[in-house]
C-alpha cells in the first residue's frame, strides 16, 4: 500500500496525501475529502477543517464529523443545515468526513424554463453536457415552486450506515421560494468513491435554510455548469479508515 502513491486512471487523479498538509487546489479541480463507501462505513470523523476546504474550493457539498446536517458551500462562505432546516454559517474550524469542493468558474449557462421533478431536471441539464465521462459542478439560481429537501441528526460511535441514518432524516418543504441548488454530476466509473450522478444541496436566497435536495418543481432558473476534467481525493491518515477491511 505504502508503495503505491499515485494512481492515474483516464482523467481521474487519486492522490493519497501525507504528513497533515493538503495540496493547494487550482482551477478545474475537483478536491474530495475521503470517500463516500467510508462515510457508509462508519468512517464519519474527519480532520479537514472548513479553513482546509477553503484553500481548495469556494463551492460544494458534504456533511461535517458524526454526520452532523448538511454542508453548503457558496460564494466562498460555508454553512450547516441542521435537522431544524436552519442554515448556519460555519466557524473555519469545523471538521468534516465527507466533502467535495472546487473553484466556480462556469464553462456553459443554460436558462430553465420549468422541470416538473427532479427526474426532468436531471434530463434537461444532461443535455448540456458535452460528455458524461468527466465531472461537472453545477449551480442552479432562481424560482422554485417547489423544494423537499433533508437533513440528518449527528450521530454517536460506533456510527451506523448512511441507510440506518437516512431513516431518522427530517423533511423540509419549501414552496414558491427563491434559491440556489449547489451541485455536482460525478460519472459512473467513480462509484464507491463518490455517487454518480448528480447531487444537489439547496439553500434559500436570504441564506437562512435548505438541505439535501430529494425533489424540485423548477420555475425559472439560470444554470451555471464548470466542467472539471481533474479530480483529487484526499484520504484519511489514520483512525476508523484504516480499520475497515473492505470497501466493496
Amino acid at each position: 500500500m505504502k508503495n503505491v502513491r499515485y494512481l492515474f486512471i483516464a482523467v481521474l487523479f487519486l492522490l493519497t496525501i501525507s504528513g497533515g498538509s493538503y495540496a493547494q487546489g487550482g482551477q478545474n479541480v475537483l478536491f474530495q475529502a475521503s470517500m463516500y463507501s467510508a462515510l457508509d462505513k462508519g468512517v464519519a470523523e474527519g480532520e479537514i477543517t472548513v479553513k482546509d476546504l477553503k484553500q481548495h474550493g469556494d463551492f460544494g457539498l458534504g456533511t461535517f464529523n458524526a454526520v452532523d446536517g448538511e454542508m453548503i458551500g457558496l460564494d466562498g462562505e460555508f454553512y450547516q443545515v441542521k435537522v431544524d432546516g436552519v442554515a448556519y454559517r460555519v466557524d473555519d474550524s469545523m471538521q468534516t468526513p465527507f466533502a467535495l469542493v472546487t473553484f466556480f468558474e462556469p464553462d456553459e449557462t443554460a436558462s430553465l424554463n420549468r422541470a416538473s421533478d427532479f427526474e426532468q431536471l436531471r434530463q434537461h441539464l444532461d443535455k448540456f453536457l458535452p460528455t458524461k465521462n468527466i465531472f461537472y459542478a453545477i449551480k442552479i439560481e432562481g424560482a422554485f415552486k417547489y423544494i423537499k429537501a433533508r437533513s440528518v441528526p449527528g450521530q454517536e460511535r460506533p456510527y451506523p450506515p448512511l441507510s440506518q441514518i437516512f431513516k431518522n432524516q427530517s423533511i423540509f418543504e419549501f414552496r414558491d421560494v427563491r434559491g440556489t441548488l449547489v451541485g455536482f454530476r460525478c460519472p459512473s466509473y467513480v462509484k464507491g468513491i463518490n455517487v454518480p450522478g448528480y447531487h444537489f444541496h439547496f439553500i434559500t436566497q436570504d441564506k437562512k435554510a435548505g438541505g439535501h435536495v430529494l425533489e424540485c418543481n423548477l420555475q425559472n432558473a439560470l444554470a451555471e455548469i464548470d466542467y472539471i476534467p481533474a479530480f483529487y481525493l484526499a484520504l484519511p491518515e489514520s483512525g476508523d479508515f484504516f480499520k475497515v477491511e473492505s470497501f466493496q
